[in-house]
Formats: structure tokens, C-alpha cells, sequence
């Protein structure tokens, strides 16, 4: 499955201005669930913080860039990726905007170490690309300043990426691009340990209403666009049907909790 292309694709169309770019994070806010984990624990975390220095590691498209930065003035929000073209598009979008909270660079999350800098790193959808977990890890756990916090978002052993489906189709991976189909609750605990973080909590995302949202909100769209990019003119329609759907099993997967889910949501404190 070949889901970069997709999203340079979407990214492209939607970078065009900055209204499509805000148009497209308010889209994303709103169908990718693990954005609504996110913004929960950040919130919780943000209340009793009057200013703060922020590593969003990985930042991608630059959506949870763009809503801490805007949280409160008073954060300071650095994003990182290892994609040139990701960094150059945040920093022109962010310049046209005035958000001049925030920054962004090139970097390696397995050399990228600023000691005792941050309050608070997000590292959402990255973990399972990155072979060398625990030197990252440890690299996390280097840059917090003492009590700083961790926030993770990542893909569980227990069918991340959709894995379970295409080991009996004969595929290795809905995403081609990770390294690791998920992790245990255990597994990660114990490298979270292993790179020096005294406390940690991990909780399952996308169980069963989750991962029916993802499906229909997420998977099957993909799926349709990898055919043929025409579908992409009948995405209004089909979200149009879909989206109340998706937004009330989103609505169920964070407000209940589960025995098990597809994704993980991790927190970890130095």
C-alpha cells in the first residue's frame, strides 16, 4: 500500500492557500480520531501551564503544530521531520499565517537531542517508522527538562495498521512505510524504561468503534484513491454519507474505554 503519495497529493492540493490549509486541519482534526486522544491529553496537560517550550517530533502536515502554538501564546512549539518538503511547507504556511510561536527544522529523531529544553514532546504517528526506538527514546527522555511530559500516539500490537486483515491476504501491512505493525502495552513500557522515563501510562485507542471509523473514514478512501486519483472529485459525496457516522464512533472510542484497540496512547514523565 502506497500511502505517502497519497498524502503529498492531498498535502499539495491543500497547501495551495492558507484557508485550504486551515480548511484541511479542521478535516483532519475531525476525522483522524488519534487527533482527538491527542487534543484531550494535551488539553489536560496544557491547563496548568502558563508558558512552555514544545517539540512536536514528526510534525507532518503540521496540524498539532498549528493547534498547540495557537493553544496559548505563550508556548513555544518547535516541529521537526525528517521530510525537507514537510518542514518547507510548515514554515511557509505558518509565516503566512504570522504564528510566530512556532518553528520548524530538518532533524533526525535518532540524533535530534536538545538537552533539558522541553516541557512537553507529542510524537504522533512515528514511532513505527523508526527502527532505533529506544535511541529515540532516549533522546525524548534527554531533551524533557525535569517533569516534562511524553505524549505518544502509535499504532498496538493487536491489529495496528490493519495488519492482522493482510497477514491473511498475504500482505505485511496496511502502510507499507512502518518498520513495526505495533507494539504491546508491555513492550513499550518496558523501552520507555529502558530510555530513563520514571513513570509511565499507556491506554488503547481505536477499539471497536474506532477502527470501524478509521475504516470507513480513512482506509477504504485511501484504497479507492490508489486505484484511481478520479475518486478524489467524489470524496464530497462519500464523506458527505460517511461523516456523521465516523464522528459518532469517534465520539464513542474517546469517551469509553476498551480491552483492546488497534492503536496506543502513551504518556511518560523524566
Amino acid at each position: 500500500m502506497q500511502y505517502d503519495p497519497i498524502k503529498r497529493s492531498l498535502g499539495k492540493f491543500f497547501n495551495t492557500s492558507p484557508f485550504l490549509r486551515k480548511f484541511f486541519y479542521r478535516l483532519l482534526d475531525l476525522l483522524l480520531l488519534r487527533t482527538w486522544h491527542i487534543k484531550k491529553n494535551f488539553r489536560l496537560w496544557a491547563k496548568s501551564q502558563n508558558s512552555a517550550a514544545i517539540l512536536d517530533a514528526g510534525m507532518g502536515f503540521g496540524q498539532y503544530a498549528y493547534f498547540m502554538a495557537r493553544s496559548n501564546k505563550n508556548f513555544r512549539v518547535k516541529g521537526v521531520d525528517v521530510k525537507e518538503e514537510q518542514v518547507s511547507d510548515c514554515q511557509t504556511f505558518f509565516e503566512k499565517i504570522n504564528q510566530k510561536n512556532a518553528s520548524f527544522e530538518f532533524a533526525d529523531l535518532t540524533t535530534f537531542c536538545e538537552s533539558n529544553s522541553y516541557d512537553f514532546i507529542l510524537s504522533v504517528d512515528v514511532m513505527e517508522h523508526i527502527e532505533e526506538d529506544v535511541l529515540v527514546f532516549k533522546n525524548f527522555h534527554s531533551s524533557l527538562k525535569l517533569g516534562g511530559m511524553l505524549l505518544i500516539s502509535t499504532p498496538s500490537d493487536q491489529g495496528g495498521s490493519d495488519v492482522h486483515q493482510h497477514e491473511q491476504e498475504g500482505n505485511s501491512s496496511f502502510i507499507d512505510e512502518h518498520v513495526r505493525d505495533g507494539y504491546s502495552i508491555e513492550e513499550i513500557k518496558e523501552k520507555l524504561r529502558l530510555a530513563g522515563f520514571s513513570k509511565s501510562e499507556t491506554n488503547y485507542s481505536y477499539g471497536w468503534p474506532g477502527n470501524i471509523s478509521w475504516k470507513i473514514s480513512m482506509k477504504y478512501p485511501i484504497l479507492l484513491l490508489n486505484l484511481s486519483k478520479l475518486f478524489f472529485v467524489f470524496l464530497p459525496i462519500y464523506y458527505l454519507i460517511v461523516f456523521p457516522f465516523a464522528l459518532i464512533l469517534n465520539w464513542a472510542d474517546l469517551n469509553f474505554k476498551y480491552k483492546t484497540g488497534t492503536g496506543l496512547i502513551v504518556k511518560a514523565w523524566k
